[in-house]
């Protein structure tokens, strides 16, 4: 509800729905982008709406738990519309704080200066063959203590623990330009709101919004107020009202 009214201010022309986790759309005919934020990606990754609206060319984007999908063929849905997924016994779930220094020269990274968040970010995770297609947007080397050597479902195994020991960048967000001329993206972290006071990183968030849905990114980024933790309590408040509903909200003012 923040990042779409926030996209409303910065693009007159922008028209948000949000839909509570139980009251999934129906119909995605119109839709430009599909961002998703769920306890688990299956519901997406199998849903024929947004396979359509993929399909039609609309952006696909997923955040935190909803990079998480099965192997097989939710793994290769997510593969083709975001490049990327996590995959349980392959990829983990830390909570970290990383520092986010360099940016590639995207338009999602347009306005964001070096910034570091402690939140729940994934890392390891399952991308396209020789990531073709594919920029990296928040990368770091994670400290060894986030990942263990045994085998677990999501907490490490002896292959991420030997990238992390050798220090192999890891990447936390990306950006994916698909092949259909389509675009994806996939953000780890969120699993704190609260995080989303901190301006570089609902930048980021913003502009990957944007980007997937074909805008285009002004060269400082898309511009937002800072959010104050006021904001972020009458936010809860409210979507809790919205989930009770049952009902989606059409935010366009």
């Amino acid at each position: 509800m923040l990042l779409a009214r926030q996209l409303h201010e910065a693009f007159p022309q922008v028209h948000c729905v949000v839909y509570p986790s139980n009251h999934w759309p129906g119909d995605l005919s119109h839709a430009d982008a599909v961002i998703v934020g769920l306890n688990h990606g299956h519901q997406a990754a199998v849903d024929p709406e947004i396979f359509a609206a993929v399909r039609r060319g609309a952006g696909f984007m997923a955040v935190h738990y909803g990079v998480e999908v099965n192997k097989g063929n939710e793994a290769n849905n997510y593969l083709q519309w975001i490049g990327g997924y996590f995959e349980t016994f392959w990829s983990v779930n830390p909570w970290w704080t990383p520092r986010y220094e360099k940016f590639p020269d995207h338009p999602v990274a347009r306005g964001i200066t070096p910034f570091s968040v402690h939140d729940e970010w994934y890392y390891h995770m399952r991308f396209v063959g020789n990531m073709k297609g594919l920029t990296p947007i928040l990368t770091d080397v994670p400290p060894l203590e986030t990942v263990n050597e045994t085998a677990s479902s999501r907490k490490g195994n002896p292959d991420v623990f030997r990238n992390v020991s050798e220090q192999i960048p890891q990447h936390m967000a990306w950006a994916y330009d698909r092949p259909d001329g389509g675009r994806g993206f996939g953000f780890t972290g969120l699993h704190l709101h609260a995080n989303l006071a901190n301006d570089n990183f609902r930048t980021v968030l913003l502009n990957a919004v944007a980007w997937t849905a074909g805008l285009e990114i002004p060269q400082d980024g898309i511009p937002s107020e800072t959010v104050r933790e006021p904001d972020l309590e009458r936010l809860i408040i409210e979507a809790k009202a919205v989930r009770e509903s049952k009902s989606p909200q059409n935010l366009h003012p």
